[in-house]
């Protein structure tokens, strides 16, 4: 084996540290999801502290301290501890992603070294930062706490992209190559119906709409239940007030959580569709892709369904809420091994 392609066979500069910040990015998803589903996103009313403290109140004079100077919003020690947690693993990343963009920038004239990928996740990063912030400061306005789920599946997709840019493996084959780039403009689509359905989610959490239907596959007994999709999709909802458990009428939050089935249907459908033409390929390669995208939407779906007949168990729904993630990058992940320009520079380099 000649030198060249041992190099094709490494890994490149920064590979263990995007890896390393990428299996972190897997545990600040979760962990955002399970400080939203305990109600624990007003856990701490002031930011970045908590009630003043770098952690948060624990000792019995520093809870009372924090009573007195927060009077509104008495300190719930269940729900200060998963807001810090969040935001201190959250940081933690924040810094394996800048460390990520001082190596892309250092490396920025070697034209095979993915440099806008991790100064796009930099930029998105301190968003995120500062979205959380606003989370806290406009009191978990729904518009908000969506934006801000959504930044952070997309920094989660961004790394797992970066992952296998930084691998010189991942590449398929010509062959195979030639047989996927027709179906690009499909997973492209496929991409983007993933992602419109974790937005429905995202909403149904933001709003409090995840109990809205509490029977499945009807809702409300009816296949066609009372419904205000005027008010539900109302992005104009004005700032000030505390949205924490939701200020929608019952008709509106139905109405989030029926797009959002409604949503799921059109994506189940979409995914096996594209899953068919994939295997269709009859390559190895497209057909292990397609058996990854199956099988997550499988699990996806399940998880979906005992989440309202179970109503709405909290490991289920930190699951459910990990695994939409999880689809988006690997839709994402799809459709960069249809990138041409990546695979013929790979076949270049062998």
């Amino acid at each position: 084996m000649n030198q060249s392609k041992r190099a094709n066979k490494g890994v490149k500069k920064g590979f263990n540290l995007a890896l390393a910040a990428f299996l972190l990015a897997i545990f600040v998803v979760m962990l955002g999801s399970f400080t939203r589903l305990v109600d624990a996103g007003l856990g701490c009313p002031d930011w970045p502290g908590c009630y003043g403290h770098l952690t948060w109140p624990d000792e019995a004079d520093e809870i009372v301290a924090a009573n007195q100077a927060f009077p509104d919003t008495p300190v719930l020690r269940g729900k200060t501890w998963p807001e810090m947690a969040h935001r201190y693993v959250a940081g933690t990343l924040g810094l394996l992603v800048l460390a990520l963009a001082v190596i892309a920038f250092r490396n920025r004239k070697d034209e095979d070294y993915p440099f806008r990928l991790p100064m796009i996740m930099f930029v998105l990063i301190v968003w995120q930062a500062m979205f959380g912030m606003w989370t806290v400061t406009l009191k978990l306005w729904p518009q908000v706490v969506t934006t801000h789920l959504m930044g952070g599946v997309a920094t989660f997709t961004l790394l797992a992209l970066l992952v296998f840019r930084l691998n010189n493996n991942w590449r398929i084959s010509s062959q195979a190559l030639a047989s996927l780039q027709p179906l690009r403009p499909a997973i492209l689509i496929g991409l983007a119906i993933v992602v419109l359905q974790v937005f429905l989610g995202g909403w149904v959490a933001s709003n409090y709409a995840a109990v809205a239907c509490p029977d499945f596959p009807t809702c409300q007994l009816s296949w066609i239940p009372p419904m205000n999709f005027a008010e539900g999709f109302n992005f104009t909802q004005h700032v000030g007030p505390n949205y924490l458990g939701g200020r929608l009428d019952g008709e509106a939050r139905t109405a989030i959580h029926f797009a959002h089935r409604v949503g799921a249907l059109v994506t189940t459908f979409y995914l096996i569709g594209l899953a068919i033409l994939m295997f269709k390929k009859k390559q190895k390669s497209i057909s292990a892709m397609a058996t990854v995208v199956l099988s997550l939407l499988v699990l996806q779906i399940g998880l979906g369904i005992t989440n309202v007949i179970m109503s709405i168990p909290l490991a289920v729904a930190v699951a459910h809420n990990f695994v939409g993630a999880l689809l988006v990058a690997v839709m994402a992940v799809v459709w960069l091994h249809s990138h041409e320009k990546l695979a013929i520079r790979s076949d270049q380099e062998q």
